[in-house]
Parts: structure tokens; C-alpha cells; sequence
């Protein structure tokens, strides 16, 4: 099982400065999810919405595809996406809006017990501390096989893993990704992302 909670208020009050299209992903029985603390959110900040789709399975492409193309006129008016969800939900938007930012609304923690099924193109660490706001939605534990924070290891080539040379480099992803939505300064004006190793031990 897994639990999904809110991100701080200081940090979506961030996302919602500029309008926003959001995702809700009420897919997996086996996840927790803080349904009546985002409704009220949204209600708090409905006038920076744009529109807001409920999901079953957001981690299925195909079901996110759908949802996309019935919503892509108020999602073309966003400046961003937010998605509530766990972390594999938030990559699947990320890989198919390639144009918008895509901010986490929720971080996601591990709790012992049956893991759902999930069509796994991405991966979550499930880590209590998503980073995917700052890495245009691609998941640097997952995608890098060291699971660096502060960048790719000075170890790939031609864009490959040293430590598996059949994988693509994490951060040549995240790079690639940033660039293409005009988000590369991240990488500059952001601090080192220290991974708050607390939550994971501790739990929620």
C-alpha cells in the first residue's frame, strides 16, 4: 500500500500563482488519498483553475490519453498542470503534456502491503519528498541509477548509464525535458536537492 499526502501550502500556493489544469487520480484502492483536503484546495483557489479531470489509473496511458483529449481546450488556456497522485501518475502527465510544467500535489509514501497493479513505464521510490517540480516530471531516484540529486555523475556517455550502458542517463533525460519547456535555469537557480532520508525511515 502506499499513501498520497498534500505537498505544503507554501509550496502550492507557489503552483497556483499562475492558472492551472488538474488531474485527480482515484485509480489504485490500495493508495490513501487526501480527497477532501484537495477538494478544499481547489475550492480555495478555484479562480487560478482551468479545469480539473477525475481519473481512474492515471499511471495507464491509454486512459490518460482520453482524458487529455476531452480536456485539451482548458488545458491548452493552463500555464502548468497539477496532478494529485502518486508519483508514477504525475510522470505519465509529465511524458504526454511534454509542453507544460507539471507539479506533484502530493508527496508519496511506502506502507507495507499489496502494491496495486500498474502499467509501470515509470517508477516511484516512493520517497515521502517528490522532486518531480523541479525535474520537469521524470524522476531523478528512479531514472538514475545512483539516484543523484544534484545532477548527472560526470560518468555517462553518448547519453548512457555507466553503470548500465543500455539506460538512458537520468539527467540528460531531465535536462532534455527542462530545456524543451524553457525551464533548464532550474537546474541553476535551484539549490542542491538534499533528500530528507527522515521521512522514509520514520514514515508518515
Amino acid at each position: 500500500m502506499l499513501i498520497t499526502k498534500l505537498k505544503n501550502q507554501q509550496e502550492l500556493d507557489r503552483y497556483f500563482e499562475k492558472e492551472l489544469f488538474v488531474f485527480k487520480c482515484f485509480g489504485c484502492k490500495e493508495v490513501y488519498f487526501p480527497e477532501e483536503e484537495i477538494g478544499k484546495l481547489i475550492i480555495a483557489k478555484q479562480s487560478e483553475v482551468s479545469g480539473i479531470a477525475e481519473v481512474d489509473y492515471l499511471c495507464n496511458d491509454d486512459f490518460s490519453k482520453r482524458y487529455i483529449e476531452k480536456n485539451m481546450n482548458e488545458i491548452k488556456k493552463a500555464r502548468g498542470i497539477v496532478v494529485f497522485s502518486c508519483g508514477v501518475g504525475v510522470q505519465v502527465i509529465a511524458k504526454l503534456l511534454e509542453d507544460k510544467t507539471v507539479f506533484p500535489g502530493c508527496d508519496t509514501h511506502y506502507l507495507n502491503g499489496f502494491q496495486g497493479l500498474t502499467v509501470l513505464d515509470c517508477d516511484c521510490n516512493q520517497c515521502g519528498e517528490c522532486y518531480l517540480n523541479y525535474t520537469g516530471g521524470i524522476c531523478p531516484i528512479t531514472s538514475c541509477s545512483k539516484s543523484l540529486l544534484n545532477g548527472p555523475c560526470g560518468g555517462a556517455k553518448n547519453k548512457k548509464c555507466e553503470v548500465n550502458p543500455e539506460m538512458d542517463c537520468g539527467w540528460v533525460l531531465i535536462y532534455e525535458r527542462l530545456k524543451k519547456i524553457n525551464k533548464e535555469s532550474i537546474l541553476k537557480d535551484k539549490n542542491t536537492l538534499v533528500r530528507d532520508f527522515e521521512k522514509i525511515i520514520k514514515g508518515i
